[in-house]
């Protein structure tokens, strides 16, 4: 997914030159979308775009519009795609919907950017606010900077920041972006004002442990799908940065200790995935004592072969593991791909990890019928 942190270097750079960029996100989908709310487009004044809302289909009308709103500094919601028929009139060929945002953005319009993108670099959660419809055009991009601590930014009235401010605090929590809907004055329950929220949590984290060539390729997988990496391991020989370029960290520590510790300080959420890859008892039993016992982990898997599994299982049953503890484990970890090397093993680990998260089969998708995007608050757990 093309997002705004793949775009905010570009946009930043625009912005402290003292130039107005287009900035285009998607705020709001229908079915089978080929991006999510999030997916971000940047227009820079000199006519370059970098940054995708729809994976190629209108690319080129949302290029078009952000041209005009540089030119004219008026924000604009679009929506792009109405049905299977004449969607392809439009551009969206897969039949979906985008409702896209684009809205110009300079030191004038976006003061608090830099403070953003410093948050968003540094990990810290952030959550801007904006006004995409409004009766009163005059509110249409007005926004807030909404922090676990602080608020920067108005959006017209103290009951509407009040509003906005609670709820995005909510989304923030969940690292979630959404179009919220108020009254006019920000009326809960009244109709006429739509903000988009969009929340940038920590990158979910993926712990692997075990620094093997299994590890440094799935680590490779898991900064792939945007994952913040760290490879622990006991032994300091063979957990070395050189080892695993890819990761963002490298920690020399038991992981058992390592793991209980993260834990303690809240650095775990439900978005966390854990990938044991010790498949050695005196690493990996003691680990998983702590891994299963953490409800706010989304997924836990293990390396090992079938009679590896079975004795794992065992050892942990001897620990005081219940059932309902050990289903929670995946492992053998993987979805049967057939993998041998260690790049097609991590593949099947990050399709697992994927078809956790969103309800999916690992079927062939020529072999399933209705819809090929699962939605993930009917079907998924919270990995991410």
């Amino acid at each position: 997914m093309v997002d705004v942190r793949d775009v905010l270097a570009d946009l930043v750079t625009i912005w402290r030159a003292g130039g107005t960029a287009a900035l285009a996100t998607v705020v709001r989908t229908f079915r089978s979308a080929p991006r999510p709310p999030g997916a971000a487009m940047v227009v820079s004044p000199d006519g370059a775009a970098s940054g995708s809302v729809s994976g190629g289909c209108v690319e080129g009308a949302v290029y078009e519009l952000g041209n005009e709103v540089i030119a004219d500094g008026v924000a604009r919601l679009e929506r792009y795609g109405v049905s299977d028929d004449d969607a392809f009139a439009v551009g969206l060929t897969c039949g979906g919907i985008l409702d896209v945002f684009v809205e110009p953005v300079s030191r004038r319009t976006f003061p608090e950017l830099a403070d953003v993108a410093a948050d968003i670099d540094e990990h810290r959660p952030v959550a801007v606010a904006t006004v995409i419809t409004h009766p009163d055009t005059a509110w249409v991009g007005r926004r807030i900077v909404v922090r676990t601590e602080e608020v920067s930014g108005s959006l017209g009235s103290p009951r509407a920041d009040a509003a906005v401010t609670d709820d995005a605090r909510g989304l923030l929590a969940t690292g979630r972006s959404e179009v919220l809907t108020y009254g006019p004055d920000g009326e809960r329950r009244g109709e006429g004002m739509e903000v988009f929220v969009a929340a940038h949590a920590p990158r979910p984290r993926m712990l692997v442990f075990g620094a093997i060539d299994f590890a440094a390729a799935v680590a490779r997988q898991g900064s792939l799908l945007g994952y913040r990496v760290t490879v622990c391991d006991a032994r300091p020989v063979f957990a070395t940065a050189a080892r695993f370029p890819t990761a963002d960290e490298v920690v020399v520590e038991w992981p058992n200790r390592y793991l209980a510790a993260q834990a303690e300080a809240g650095a775990l959420d439900g978005r966390t995935v854990i990938c044991v890859l010790t498949h050695d008892p005196k690493f990996d039993v003691p680990l998983l004592e702590v891994a299963l016992r953490l409800p706010e982990v989304g997924y836990i898997g293990a390396m090992g072969s079938r009679r590896t599994h079975d004795d794992r299982l065992q050892r942990l049953r001897e620990a005081g593991l219940t059932d309902e503890e050990l289903a929670r484990l995946a492992s053998p970890i993987g979805l049967d791909l057939g993998a041998r090397t260690p790049e097609e093993t991590a593949v099947s680990i990050a399709a697992e990890i994927i078809a956790r998260r969103w309800g999916g089969t690992g079927r062939p998708l020529g072999d399933v019928g209705g819809r090929i995007h699962h939605e993930q608050d009917e079907h998924s757990s919270s990995v991410n």
